[in-house]
Parts: structure tokens; C-alpha cells; sequence
């Protein structure tokens, strides 16, 4: 006899899953117990449910596959829901198996006992509760049909520990998801874009998702030369392929008046698996959106279509030639800076000492604002941001990068304050061994919300507004911290320091962390 925890396992197996990120409980020891028996499925543990979904998170970007997470009850997905929201905004598409109690013991209302599903809903493309041993296997294929379809997302597969554990026959069936192609791109949208391409002004080509590949990318510049349109991003992104010999892309920014000056002037956006610009927050007397009075936006391809098709069709539409032939601007690696440490310094040494096809994971926040203008004509490589504003997904995003892609070296860089939130993903990158280098921005403070304060119009910090701002007092010790979790670490203050630190760090192999004090 098998039970209804292996049927998961195999069908999770079957469907190309092999990944389970965990933190475990009661409710889901027979899980434990079948992926004990399921050799080809890589269990990663996570001390916080955080780590476990935003690591999920970092795989599936560079995986190009969901993983799946293995959560403990209501309580356990509560602590896992910010890094599920940074990830339902990546539409990365990912595979909660939360665990209950039994069926027959919930009318009980032991103390674990929530509404699971009101918790899952909001970050959740899908929710599922297995309705007993014989269900499994379907709920399984359904959960990952919904994770793997247009638009890709965040699913949560409800898994009661009698449903685990309740017996079935060895011929049981598995289940395999229904898996669709994405949507092809509407006629009347296509006209509409190539009608507005053709019409002169100051034309934007917006661009999200996979549109942001290399190949992609070298699409939409062929579009851009013919058009006098010019390619712009978001302001976050799951993923941007850049550096030297790869189109540049420039994204919206955060500052409500940057962004204002960015899109100046600009008549038309044609959107591409992007959404229309907004500002992060609202601020008294200021407008809530950066697009021009009178622009006209577009949205050529949504994101349940296919962005790299649309480009394809767009530019068969305007006549422009099969092959995408471009002109890069040669962009130089940027030179090194001596003296004191600024995030400049540190943008140019990591553009400057970054390998080819490394992976970096930004959650630097105020301090990488001008990381993109220095690494152009850095080594090509892959760059993931933390895509929803909820903080604490950087390390836990390049953990799961890593683990995706074990050949390729990640490279974190990472605000103190958020690391705080999910600096247990040092204890997994040490264990895993995963090829990461932890680049720490230690200025000590929310940097973002003292410039936030002043942008809404709340004055200046005084005594109690800084006691919530500063991380002074005592001053987080990172290296320290990255010690006890297995993890060697330096601290570095001036730029000379970070330069030789970085470098070394390109060099070796293994989880090291550099503290850079700015």
C-alpha cells in the first residue's frame, strides 16, 4: 500500500518538480516520511517559512520551473506571505504545500487550528484543499496546472495530515497537469501599436517578463531604431538579462519626481507584459502616477500572453527584418574607485569584478539606485530584484538562485535593514554551499523611510522617529552574525578594502559575506 503523501510526492515528481523548499511541522511528517523515500526529490530546509518561499521564489526565476515549498499550518503560511506576495508580483509560479490538521480533528479547534484558506487567498493565484487520500493526486496536478499557466503565479495546495496519511492502492494513478500555451496577442491591439508607433511623437516601449531576455530585448531596440520609439523597463523586474554586449535597458525609478522627469514628454507607452507606471506610495499634492497628461498607453501584451511573441509579431507588422541586427553602445567595465566607500564605489566594483553569467539578487534599495548606470558594460548576467516591496526577499532570492543554477555565481547585494527579516537564509546558503556572495549595504538605518518621511510631507526626524529609523544603537555586527551562521564574512570601510574583498570573492567558491560599511 502507498498513502496519499507519496502520491504527492510522485506527482510533484512526475510534473518536473524536484525542488521542495521546507520548514516543516506535526501536521506533515508523512510528508517528511515519503520525500524521505523520494531520493530524487532536493529538500532544502529553511529556518524561517520566509526563507522557504522567497528561496522558491529565486528558483523558479532561473529555473524556469516552480519548486515546491513545504509549509506548516495557518501560522507557518502567515510567516511565509510577504515573500509569497514579492513573488505573486514576479508571477513566478510556485507550489505551497501547507499541511493541516486532520479532517475529522478541526471541529476540535486545537490551538493551530485557522482559516487557511483566508490566509492563502490574497497572495495565492489558487487555492486547494485536499479532500482526502484518493484526492491528492489530482488536487496535486491541478495546484501546479494553475502555478505553470498564463499568468504564471503563486499556488497553495491545502494538504489535511489524514489526507497524508490515508492508504491507497500501489496502482493508484498520478496525475499530470494540463499545461496550456500562453495567449497569442490580440489583432486589434497589434494594429493599434504599430498605428501609434507609425504616428511620430515620443513613443515607449515598456517592457516586463521574459521580454527582458536577451533575445527579446535585441527585438524591441530593432523596433526602437524604426520607430524612434525608446525601451524602457519597469521599476522592478524578475528578471533582466544584462551587461556588455546586451541591449540597455533603464527602468522607471522609484522618486516620484525622477520618474516624472524619466517619462517626460513621452506621448505614447506600449505596454509588453508590463504594467502601466505608478508611484510606490501616494504623497500629499503630488500625482499618483509619472505618465504625462495626454499620453495614451497601450497594452500590446498582457501578462498572460507571450511577451517575446508580441515583439516578433509587432515587428513583423512593421516590416522589419526576420534576424534583429542592432546596434549596441559599447559600454566600458567600470573602473575602480579608492578612497572612502560609496555605494558608487561599490556599484563600480562589482561591475568591475563581476563574472561572466553571474547572478545577481538586489534588495540594496536606496543604496543600488545607481547600480544599473554603472553596469552596463559589466559582464553579462542576470539581475533579480525583489519584485512586491515587501522586504526581506534579497537573500532568500539569491539562495534559491543558486540553487537553481549551481554553476553560476550569485551575488547578493542586500540592505541591512531588510536582511534582518531573513538573515536565516545564511544558515541554508552554508549548508547548501551555495555559491553566494552576500554584499551587505551597512549604513544602520532605513535609509528609504527617512527619505520617505520628508517625501510625505512629515517633517524631520526627532528623538522617537529616529529610536524607529536608525539601527545604531547597538549597531548590527554582520560579520558576526554571518559567522554564527556558518558563514565566513569581512568587513570592509574603505573602497580599497571593498575592491580586494569583492575581488577575492568572484575568485572562490562557497557562501561568504562582505559588510560594507557606508
Amino acid at each position: 500500500m502507498t498513502n496519499g503523501a507519496d502520491l504527492l510526492c510522485d506527482t510533484l515528481l512526475a510534473n518536473d518538480i524536484d525542488v521542495c523548499f521546507a520548514n516543516p511541522g506535526t501536521s506533515e511528517m508523512h510528508f517528511v516520511a515519503a520525500l524521505d523515500r523520494k531520493q530524487n526529490m532536493r529538500c532544502v530546509l529553511g529556518l524561517f517559512e520566509g526563507v522557504v518561499t522567497g528561496a522558491a521564489d529565486g528558483y523558479a526565476r532561473m529555473s524556469g520551473k516552480p519548486a515546491a515549498t513545504l509549509l506548516h499550518t495557518g501560522p507557518g503560511l502567515a510567516n511565509a506571505l510577504a515573500n509569497m506576495h514579492n513573488a505573486r508580483r514576479a508571477a513566478t509560479p510556485m507550489v505551497n504545500v501547507v499541511g493541516d490538521h486532520a479532517s475529522y480533528h478541526l471541529p476540535n479547534d486545537a490551538p493551530l487550528t485557522s482559516d487557511i484558506e483566508s490566509l492563502a487567498h490574497p497572495m495565492s493565484k489558487y487555492v486547494r484543499r485536499c479532500a482526502g487520500a484518493e484526492d491528492v493526486s489530482r488536487a496535486t496536478a491541478e495546484t501546479i496546472a494553475q502555478a505553470r499557466n498564463a499568468p504564471t503565479g503563486v499556488t497553495t495546495l491545502i494538504l489535511p495530515a489524514d489526507a497524508a496519511w490515508g492508504e491507497l492502492p500501489d496502482d493508484s494513478p498520478v496525475h499530470m497537469a494540463a499545461l496550456r500555451a500562453p495567449g497569442r496577442v490580440d489583432t486589434a491591439r497589434l494594429d493599434a501599436a504599430v498605428k501609434a508607433l507609425k504616428g511620430g511623437g515620443k513613443p515607449i516601449l515598456m517592457l516586463a517578463g521574459a521580454a527582458l531576455r536577451e533575445g527579446p530585448l535585441k527585438r524591441a531596440a530593432q523596433i526602437a531604431e524604426a520607430t524612434g520609439a525608446r525601451v524602457i523597463a519597469q521599476q522592478s523586474n524578475a528578471r533582466v538579462e544584462r551587461g556588455a554586449g546586451r541591449v540597455p535597458v533603464e527602468r522607471v525609478p522609484y522618486p516620484v519626481d525622477q520618474a516624472t522627469k524619466f517619462l517626460a514628454g513621452t506621448t505614447t507607452i506600449v505596454l509588453i507584459g508590463a504594467k502601466a507606471p505608478v508611484t510606490f506610495f501616494a504623497y500629499p499634492g503630488m500625482p499618483t502616477t509619472p505618465i504625462p497628461p495626454g499620453c495614451q498607453v497601450l497594452a500590446l501584451a498582457d501578462p498572460t500572453d507571450n511577451g517575446p511573441e508580441a515583439l516578433e509579431l509587432l515587428a513583423d507588422a512593421l516590416g522589419l527584418p526576420a534576424k534583429a541586427e542592432v546596434s549596441v553602445p559599447k559600454a566600458e567595465r567600470p573602473e575602480l574607485m579608492s578612497g572612502e566607500l560609496t555605494t558608487a564605489a561599490i556599484a563600480r566594483a562589482v561591475g568591475h569584478h563581476l563574472p561572466e553569467n553571474a547572478i545577481i539578487a538586489d534588495e540594496s534599495v536606496t543604496s543600488g539606485r545607481e547600480f544599473f548606470g554603472f553596469t552596463h558594460g559589466a559582464a553579462p548576467h542576470d539581475h533579480l530584484q525583489v519584485t512586491g516591496g515587501a522586504i526581506g526577499g534579497g537573500m532568500p532570492l539569491a539562495c534559491g538562485a543558486a540553487i537553481a543554477c549551481p554553476d553560476r555565481k550569485v551575488v547578493n547585494l542586500q540592505a541591512d535593514g531588510s536582511a534582518m527579516y531573513t538573515n536565516q537564509a545564511l544558515w541554508t546558503m552554508a549548508r547548501e554551499g551555495t555559491d553566494t556572495c552576500t554584499v551587505i549595504f551597512a549604513n544602520r538605518r532605513y535609509a528609504i523611510l527617512q527619505g520617505e518621511l520628508k517625501n510625505v510631507g512629515a517633517g524631520e526626524p526627532g528623538v522617537n522617529a529616529n529610536k524607529m529609523l536608525n539601527l545604531d544603537e547597538p549597531a548590527l555586527d554582520w560579520v558576526s552574525l554571518a559567522n554564527g551562521m556558518g558563514v565566513e564574512a569581512v568587513s570592509a570601510s574603505t573602497a580599497e578594502e571593498f575592491n580586494d574583498a569583492f575581488g577575492a570573492a568572484m575568485k572562490r567558491k562557497g557562501p561568504f559575506l562582505i559588510e560594507a560599511l557606508i
